[in-house]
């Protein structure tokens, strides 16, 4: 029972600890590495399997949010980001707790990461600046050598679907060989697979599906000696697993008989089989599938989202996994608990509806629904999703279980430009940013007024990201249909957020909107909620991290200023970290903020 000094229940979801997926090394099994925020921000933890105790590595002034363990388990290894605007280094530091921490990547650059790989004795990273990205290779910790370079997109392990346990894709078994995913001829959304010598930087192979069509890796064979990779490609629209060995060019398509996409998540020891994730609807169950003859056998788990899956040594599975009513869980194939969950918080809350409606188009789309307890028409709000090339499960989000707590209903739609539906689905978008998303957010909203669940004079559209751009864009381009807008971390300006971005974000926006945005400034303009403030008729509440290298703080400013001169209600929300904060104090602050919000302009107007 709660205790009359207790937090109101939305505040004690946002309590509830997570731990994530715990990465080991095959040499190491009984080593691992997970972050949690347990201890109010999100840091590395160590964890010996054999004695069960769990050691705090980290103490990172603004969290971690990427960390692994090396090969012999010795040390903990964790991306280190003084001021969260996710540029920095690699560092290391022993798993027993001893000692400082070290470069893991000495002479390298600070940047921006995108990707690691850890190998016996190698360990390469690529790392971005503003001239580009490049890969660097250590050898038995010595002095990081630069052995490859692009101008364009280079990454390790760096596709929409990747799992929790990112450091298979990269090196092979036996340290001969290095996997990244480049862009092909500057699209970094279709990217094709390049394998170098780690040593030399020397291109062994390449692997392209031609204009149109990517491919993303993910681990290599376990077995000593086979230089098989496994992939995945898009021919066919749907996600599915292909094995390439590079070092004699042969390839196989995977064949699976399931709709939806087939992720390739990981090998069994033996590597005659592969553990993959199917992602249908908005659900992912994880399968064993036989190579030789193309057997599926179900995983035991819980039908939501996997954060996070791989193989044993031992063949057994563990999985990280939520659903809408339940916070996550790290589980093995038999359903038992293998990493005890902290003590804290709410962890359990209202289950999501599966929702199918029509867009303008007449096309279908997907997405959830959760209502609160009382009778309809509800108070609804439209949770739009950040990415764009990212989708909506059925997962546990506490801001979802707050809003039903204060008596919103919830809607959340996999707008065209969302991963899990195929290929077209996620390149709708392309060179036609913004106004699909937002037609098809508002054709759930007039959905679900028709199904007598929302109450039109009581709907509020917000999101993070790309879901903070989309909700600024909505609010502009659909004025009178939203009561109120909240929008995080959003691209106001689209124009002004390219300059001072992430070099992978400027890549990504190169091949979103067809080349660099001062070059194509008309298109720029007619999709920048800038644009349009003078139509935005709803009170705004507007959240900016400054040191954001994704969405930029100057341009969020921009457009806040340029909608006050336009006469507009906004209000500002600013922190000092980056695009997400990793600091359980800070997070509340902003929930509270929208709690607050959403109280004065919507709540009370009921």
């Amino acid at each position: 029972m709660p205790r009359d000094n207790d937090p109101p229940l939305w505040e004690r979801r946002f309590l509830a600890p997570t731990r994530t997926f715990p990465v080991w090394s095959r040499r190491a099994p009984d080593r691992a590495v997970y972050l949690s925020d347990e201890e109010g921000s999100f840091q590395a933890y160590a964890w010996d399997l054999v004695a069960d105790t769990h050691r705090r590595l980290s103490d990172e002034t603004v969290g971690v949010d990427l960390a692994t363990i090396s090969t012999d388990g010795s040390e903990a290894i964790w991306f280190s980001d003084p001021t969260g605007d996710e540029s920095g280094r690699w560092i290391a530091r022993s798993f027993d707790g001893g000692g400082e921490w070290r470069d893991l990547l000495p002479g390298a650059p600070i940047g921006w990461p995108d990707g690691l790989a850890i190998g016996r004795r190698l360990v390469g990273g690529v790392i971005a600046d503003r001239d580009g990205f490049a890969v660097y290779v250590s050898e038995d910790g010595g002095p990081a050598k630069e052995i490859h370079r692009d101008v364009d997109a280079l990454s390790i392990a760096a596709t929409d679907f990747h799992l929790e346990g990112f450091d298979l894709a990269g090196l092979s078994a036996d340290d001969q060989l290095l996997c990244v995913e480049a862009a092909q001829d500057g699209d970094s959304i279709h990217r094709l697979l390049r394998v170098l010598d780690p040593r030399t930087g020397r291109v062994v192979a390449e692997l392209a599906d031609g204009e149109g069509f990517g491919l993303s890796a993910f681990a290599w064979s376990p077995v000593e000696g086979d230089q098989r990779l496994l992939a995945a490609h898009e021919r066919e629209d749907l996600m599915r697993p292909t094995i390439w060995d590079p070092t004699t060019g042969d390839r196989i398509d995977l064949e699976v008989d399931l709709p939806g996409e087939v992720i390739p998540v990981d090998w069994f020891p033996a590597a005659d089989a592969i553990l993959v994730a199917h992602l249908f609807r908005g659900r992912d169950t994880a399968y064993r599938l036989e190579l030789a003859t193309g057997t599926l056998t179900e995983i035991v788990h819980p039908r939501g989202e996997l954060h996070g899956a791989r193989v044993r040594p031992d063949g057994r599975v563990w999985v990280r996994v939520s659903t809408s009513d339940r916070a996550s869980r790290v589980l093995d194939d038999a359903g038992a608990h293998v990493l005890a969950e902290p003590e804290g918080g709410v962890r359990d809350g209202r289950p999501y509806r599966d929702w199918v409606f029509a867009n303008p188009e007449g096309g279908t789309l997907h997405g959830w629904i959760a209502l609160p307890d009382g009778e309809p028409p509800f108070p609804t709000y439209l949770k739009v999703h950040g990415g764009p090339s990212w989708l909506y499960l059925d997962t546990w989000w506490p801001d979802v279980q707050m809003l039903l707590d204060l008596g919103f209903a919830v809607g959340m739609v996999n707008y065209r430009g969302s991963t899990g539906y195929g290929r077209r689905h996620r390149d709708h978008i392309i060179r036609n940013v913004g106004f699909p998303e937002v037609a098809d957010t508002v054709a759930g909203l007039d959905d679900l007024i028709a199904r007598g669940i929302a109450d039109p004079d009581r709907a509020v559209i917000g999101g993070w990201s790309w879901g903070g751009y989309t909700t600024l864009l909505a609010l502009g381009t659909r004025p009178g249909r939203f009561a109120a807008g909240v929008a995080g971390v959003p691209v106001g300006d689209y124009m002004g957020s390219y300059d001072d971005s992430a070099p992978s974000l400027q890549a990504y926006d190169r091949s979103l909107v067809g080349g660099v945005v001062h070059d194509v400034p008309e298109f720029v303009a007619e999709r920048s909620p800038i644009t349009y403030v003078d139509r935005v008729d709803a009170p705004v509440l507007v959240l900016v991290g400054e040191n954001d290298t994704r969405c930029v703080p100057g341009q969020v400013y921009a457009y806040v200023d340029a909608l006050k001169a336009a006469g507009g209600e906004v209000e500002l929300y600013s922190y000092g970290e980056g695009h997400s904060s990793f600091i359980v104090e800070e997070e509340l602050r902003q929930w509270r903020v929208v709690v607050d919000f959403l109280e004065r302009t919507v709540l009370r107007r009921g």
